[in-house]
């Protein structure tokens, strides 16, 4: 796709007029929270708090420029970046610990968030990328059309650790133009040791398909910038405890063989890990070329590591 012939989704559904009643939707959602699969129940517009943690209000830790996303999404310029705080997810081994589980960061109103996101565009940001947004899906479709008054008009990406409700994700469709999952587990009783999340399996698949219902496959404009589209991250686990081969090949089956997939080795023993856990190391580069591989085998062409 070429870059004169792209305009966000949300700019389409802000001049349809939507934009109210899906709010009203995700208000709904937060008043007895069901927003992601964990259903707690709480009245967060009450200032209840449920797994998360997470308020009424939006809270975030830091934002800015981004250059260590993958290269469509950051170019000359980087992505502009805004970690959410909290997450719905339990992740022993999170490399963000201080802001996922710690609760490190700080609320801001939805006109400050509008504003931080205009403020990434001027300073050239090539997208919006909301880090970690499950929680805060409700603040964030509040928060576009302030944004969108201001003169917001680059890509949302929705950078996401693949636990997301397919309801929820309804609410987003013409909003956000790119999706990042991350798919962390094929095997729930992995799911449940180390992310409290056993239903996490069948949750990503479903979340998967909608994403790519709703955005298709990865496009990319000539100058080699992300406008639109699904790109999955995988991030390979020490003993195969991600399930690479079984995530590699849904994808391939049951999405498109032309998904855009970073398989990540970046792995590395952070968070609260148990002293006599597998996860205690990192991966070796033998497990490394064997994903990638494995990748191959399954039928995807698109290996973000390997271009």
């Amino acid at each position: 796709m070429k870059r004169k012939d792209f305009q966000a989704a949300y700019l389409s559904t802000y001049e349809k007029g939507l934009f109210p009643g899906l709010i009203e939707k995700a208000e709904n959602l937060l008043e007895d929270c069901t927003l992601c699969p964990r259903k707690c129940g709480v009245d967060r517009t009450g200032g209840e708090k449920g797994f998360c943690r997470a308020g009424g209000l939006p809270e975030i830790s830091s934002y800015g420029p981004h250059f260590g996303e993958e290269r469509p999404l950051v170019g000359r310029y980087g992505s502009g970046t805004i970690f959410m705080t909290h997450c719905n997810l339990g992740c022993i081994f999170c490399q963000n610990y201080e802001i996922s589980r710690l609760g490190e960061g700080y609320s801001v109103s939805l006109e400050q968030l509008a504003e931080i996101m205009v403020r990434l565009q001027q300073g050239g940001c090539h997208n919006i990328n909301f880090v970690s947004p499950s929680h805060y899906a409700g603040q964030i479709l509040q928060a576009v059309p302030l944004a969108i008054n201001k003169g917001l008009t680059i890509p949302l990406v929705y950078n996401t650790g693949g636990y997301d409700a397919v309801e929820t994700l309804r609410l987003l469709d013409g909003v956000f133009d790119i999706y990042m999952p991350d798919f962390k587990y094929t095997r729930g009783e992995v799911a449940a040791q180390y992310s409290q999340a056993s239903d996490y399996p069948e949750v990503v698949l479903a979340a998967l398909k909608e994403m790519h219902r709703q955005v298709g496959d990865l496009e990319i404009d000539e100058e080699g910038i992300a406008l639109r589209g699904l790109l999955v991250r995988h991030l390979v686990l020490p003993e195969g405890l991600a399930g690479t081969r079984a995530a590699m090949r849904f994808l391939a089956a049951e999405i498109s063989s032309n998904t855009y997939v970073n398989i990540m080795d970046q792995y590395r023993p952070c968070g609260d890990i148990p002293p006599d856990s597998p996860l205690r190391r990192r991966i070796t580069r033998r497990e490394f070329t064997e994903a990638i591989r494995i990748a191959r085998e399954e039928g995807l062409r698109r290996i973000d590591s390997e271009l």
